[in-house]
């Protein structure tokens, strides 16, 4: 058994945390408006193809004038921040302390500061209009799933999930099919909401329609 020094912490001490938390990132997002969530590995090197295809990615999402939201950590997250910023886009950090990412990346125009998850990934799923997941582990697999579920489940409008990288993301693909559509545990119709896909003009076209249906969009009445 592994030496997990970690402590327990109460739900009613994580609650007012979580909260604050999620109340100032609608407060920034108020004036940043809807953008793009990019998720990805914090692992991927500078000198790695993923991570200029990551920072094209975000430099693109970026010319079409929309904000770009990263984790705000190393790897790919750091890859789109920066191709954002570079660009002279908006380019938005979600950041969270973490054993591997000790720092932010420099490349975010607007930095959140999160101490949770829960926080952190409620204020992607808010705020974006589209989500596009390039290759990563469990952080990235969990984002993206959470992306389809809240989709699925119509808590969440429609919205592109695309996945870059075929050779990457085929063998999941696969699994899918396999074993959750063939046992009847997703409908046949539920693939149907996830692009996987190597080709950035298709993503940044999907980005671009998506864009243009939000602004169309009935807003929310209040509750």
């Amino acid at each position: 058994m592994t030496d997990n020094k970690t402590k327990r912490v109460s739900a009613e001490q994580q609650i007012p945390t979580i909260i604050a938390e999620m109340r100032a990132a609608a407060a920034a997002f108020q004036k940043i408006g809807l953008g793009v969530s990019i998720f990805g590995s914090a692992r991927i090197p500078r000198d790695h193809p993923f991570y200029a295809q990551g920072m094209e990615l975000g430099a693109r999402i970026a010319q079409l004038g929309l904000p770009v939201i990263a984790g705000g950590g190393p790897g790919l997250m750091e890859a789109a921040n920066r191709g954002a910023f570079e660009a002279g886009g908006r380019s938005v950090g979600l950041n969270i302390r973490l054993p591997r990412e000790k720092t932010d990346n420099p490349y975010q125009t607007d930095s959140l500061q999160f101490e949770y998850f829960n926080s952190r990934k409620a204020s992607f799923f808010m705020h974006s209009l589209a989500y596009v997941v390039l290759p990563g582990g469990f952080g990235t697999l969990d984002e993206l799933f959470e992306a389809i579920t809240l989709v699925q489940t119509m808590k969440q409008p429609p919205a592109p999930i695309i996945l870059v990288g075929k050779a990457f993301w085929s063998g999941l693909m696969e699994w899918v099919r396999d074993q959750l559509l063939t046992h009847g545990m997703i409908g046949p119709f539920d693939l149907d909401m996830l692009l996987v896909t190597d080709d950035l003009d298709e993503v940044v076209r999907l980005i671009q329609e998506a864009a243009q249906i939000e602004q169309q969009r009935e807003p929310a009445l209040p509750t």
